[in-house]
């Protein structure tokens, strides 16, 4: 690995040590369970669905007259294992989407809608089948809190207005009539509703400035209705512009309940991307390092929004992040459709221990996106064959459930550290100034959950090095421990149709509790989730 120096650092997973650790040794770790920290909103497993590509249209949504299996339209293969994901909440329809997206298309009978040409993602035509009734009945169904992305870049004030209005009136209104004579007596419960997205770019390439100011008279019009209050939401940052979350956060402050941010880990946006299944040891350990530099971008944003809120009031919503590969060859240019291995797996791991961390600011993350779009959970065959799968990204979400609503819990963890070369791409690795940016070997996250037991996520990504880890529990008196390893024999590995059961959670029996101390030997490239009791 000519682009990588590999040197022995210590690092902890919130908390400074300052012990040195032998390669050959075991390593000891701690558990503070009597250090509770805040909250982990259960919204931080959130997902995005945006009318791009087949994640509505063949992923979502088949329509009641289809012959694959379906549940009212909805793909009752997606949905089902979509309800076992426990989905908290999912953000629609956009994405560059929304700010093209004029919702009074989508609302009627479905053979009276208009199409619409996509324009951001491959021009597709569709027959806005999916629109706003199909979303929330969705949700429902779900049981998960919807987010609606508001057109400010195309839209009008009076659009979004009364939108509002006839998703959460039930008063004697004309928004609420119309919404019953198309089916639906009672107002659905909105809660999150953005004002705009990525106004720094397809929602409108606007100035921060010019942007504040929009939000403030869109924000003037939305109506809190009997029984629902929403949560307004700011269009945020991409990743390292940390002047836009400064100047929203003077100009607009209290006003928005939440502003997003947008982080992918992606080599850059002009050229090509790389592959999601074909890549070597250094741009694999690069994806980690990149990924993991979303801790630095958080603490910035996090450090201007506590100067300016020092009381907490606006949360910081990553309602965009995972990983951005080039499209999968001979599917539909402009569909993003990517395969999903198990190296993907690792960046939504420590993409969630990080967000953990920081859950007294981070209220909600949404990875991109839940179906056959980047970094999806799940994966539908387009030929009409009713397949699905499961990705490796799947079962991290299964397998980090336990999270939801716990209580974060310090953990102190040695680990090895390599800094990685910043340049994904050989022909840039030379480059003087491309850098290097730390991946740590390990990394791990614990919680006491809503039960009185603790959740332990351990993550091993170094490719060749098993590790065995003792972890002292302070605090807290264990009796049992029991697991699931997610792994597979190399990092590239994937789930497709023909082999849908490639990388899959397995029982894990490598956790063996004594006086306290609960020993875990981690094999190589995997991830361990441990519930104790």
């Amino acid at each position: 690995m000519a682009n990588m120096k590999k040197t022995i650092l210590i690092a902890a997973i919130s908390l400074a040590v300052t012990a040195t650790a032998s390669a050959a040794d075991v390593v000891k770790a701690t558990v503070h369970a009597d250090q509770a920290g805040a909250k982990i909103n259960r919204e931080i497993y959130g997902q995005f669905s945006e009318h791009l590509g087949t994640c509505i249209y063949g992923g979502l949504w088949v329509g009641e007259d289809s012959k694959i299996p379906n549940i009212m339209g909805y793909r009752k293969d997606v949905f089902e294992a979509l309800k076992a994901l426990k989905v908290p909440v999912l953000r629609w329809p956009g994405g560059c989407f929304a700010d093209d997206y004029h919702w009074m298309d989508g609302i009627g009978p479905k053979d009276q809608r208009p199409s619409l040409r996509n324009n951001n993602w491959g021009g597709t035509i569709e027959d806005n089948s999916f629109g706003t009734h199909e979303f929330l009945n969705l949700c429902e169904m779900l049981d998960c809190e919807p987010y609606i992305s508001g057109n400010v870049g195309s839209g009008t004030v009076k659009e979004m207005a009364q939108w509002v209005e006839y998703m959460t009136s039930d008063g004697d209104t004309p928004m609420a009539r119309l919404r019953r004579q198309n089916g639906r007596e009672k107002a659905w419960h909105v809660k999150y509703f953005g004002i705009g997205n990525e106004a720094w770019g397809c929602g409108g390439n606007m100035t921060p400035e010019y942007y504040s100011d929009e939000f403030r008279k869109f924000n003037t019009y939305l109506r809190d209705y009997t029984g629902n209050q929403l949560y307004r939401i700011g269009s945020g940052a991409s990743d390292y512009d940390y002047k836009w979350t400064e100047v929203l956060m003077d100009k607009i402050g209290n006003r928005m309940q939440g502003v997003s941010l947008h982080y992918y880990t992606c080599s850059g946006w002009d050229g090509p991307k790389g592959s999601a299944t074909k890549f070597d040891n250094d741009q694999y350990y690069w994806a980690l390092g990149k990924c993991l530099e979303i801790e630095e971008v958080i603490k910035k944003h996090k450090a201007i929004m506590d100067e300016k809120d020092p009381q907490g009031k606006v949360g910081l919503l990553v309602d965009e992040w995972g990983t951005w590969w080039d499209e999968e060859p001979g599917t539909v240019s402009g569909h993003l459709f990517q395969q999903n291995a198990l190296r993907d797996a690792f960046v939504a791991s420590l993409s969630l221990n990080v967000f953990h961390k920081y859950t007294d600011r981070v209220k909600m993350a949404n990875i991109a996106q839940v179906v056959n779009v980047l970094q999806a959970m799940i994966l539908t065959d387009q030929k009409g064959t009713g397949h699905m799968v499961l990705t490796p990204t799947y079962h991290v979400f299964k397998m980090y459930t336990p999270f939801q609503e716990a209580t974060f819990l310090p953990v102190d963890l040695p680990t090895e550290t390599m800094q990685v070369s910043k340049a994904y791409f050989k022909e840039k690795e030379g480059a003087k100034d491309a850098g290097y940016r730390p991946c740590p070997m390990l990394s791990a996250s614990a919680a006491k959950t809503t039960d009185d037991g603790l959740v332990l996520a351990i993550t091993n990504v170094s490719l060749d090095k098993d590790q065995t880890i003792d972890f002292q529990l302070a605090g807290y008196q264990a009796k049992t421990v029991s697991g699931e390893i997610l792994t597979s024999k190399k990092v590239d590995d994937y789930n497709d149709f023909q082999h849908p059961e490639t990388v899959v959670p397995k029982a894990f029996k490598d956790a063996k509790l004594k006086q306290n101390v609960v020993s875990v030997k981690v094999p190589a490239k995997s991830i361990v989730v441990l519930n104790i009791r």
